[in-house]
């Protein structure tokens, strides 16, 4: 299938879990992209109940809740018509499994903590999930964590691979109210806002633009 030469290149989404224990990160480009992306937010307000103070109705105690909803496509067919060995052998149990991982504990640390009970450790770090970050074009690169996502897998091959599947995702953001300063993910979310702050003042122009030119027709 060929495509016009001059039109442009369509950039894909993707989930990239960085973990520095792991140079082998997952990353989970979107073979298709979404048509539809689900952005839900909700105050972080210290006021503004009832028992509140008239003055503080207003008063923010941090950036919204944000939490985004997608389904993503993946297909096994394109990658055999390319004759791709691992896709031929295993179908899509790779894209599904660098995804689960994202919610696994590694099990060398599940191991060590294991054998740190055993030998009476009383007090037992919990494993921490690697930085996820959800990549939605250059002005979204956002720290997240996977909340939960659901697998319809829709087809196999002889083996009983599944070859093609449907994966909902429900991530939530994680700003600077949940990141400590020295997080990675911290410095990230901090870029974003500021960048959408700048995208707010242009609108701001454009709009003031648009008002005047409204007012000219009186």
């Amino acid at each position: 299938m060929t495509t016009f030469p001059g039109s442009p290149r369509l950039l894909k989404g993707a989930i990239v879990g960085v973990d520095k224990m792991n140079p082998l990160a997952s990353i989970i480009v979107f073979q298709y992209n979404p048509d539809t992306l689900t952005r839900r937010l909700e105050a972080r307000s210290s006021g503004g109940g009832e028992q509140s103070d008239r003055s503080e109705a207003y008063r923010l105690s941090g950036p919204p809740k944000e939490t985004i909803s997608l389904k993503i496509e993946i297909d096994a067919s394109d990658e055999v018509d390319n004759l791709n060995p691992a896709q031929l052998i295993s179908g899509i149990h790779p894209t599904l499994a660098a995804l689960e991982m994202l919610l696994y504990p590694k099990s060398l640390h599940v191991l060590a903590n294991a054998i740190l009970s055993n030998v009476g450790m009383l007090e037992i770090v919990p494993p921490e999930a690697p930085l996820t970050l959800f990549v939605w074009g250059p002005h979204r690169v956002l720290p997240v964590r996977l909340e939960n996502f659901s697998i319809t897998e829709q087809a196999f091959d002889a083996a009983l691979n599944p070859i093609r599947a449907e994966v909902e995702l429900s991530l939530r953001v994680l700003s600077y109210h949940d990141l400590q300063v020295t997080h990675p993910g911290y410095g990230l979310f901090m870029v974003h806002q500021v960048m959408k702050e700048v995208l707010a003042t242009t609108n701001v122009f454009n709009s003031v633009q648009n008002v005047g030119a409204g007012l000219k027709l009186f």
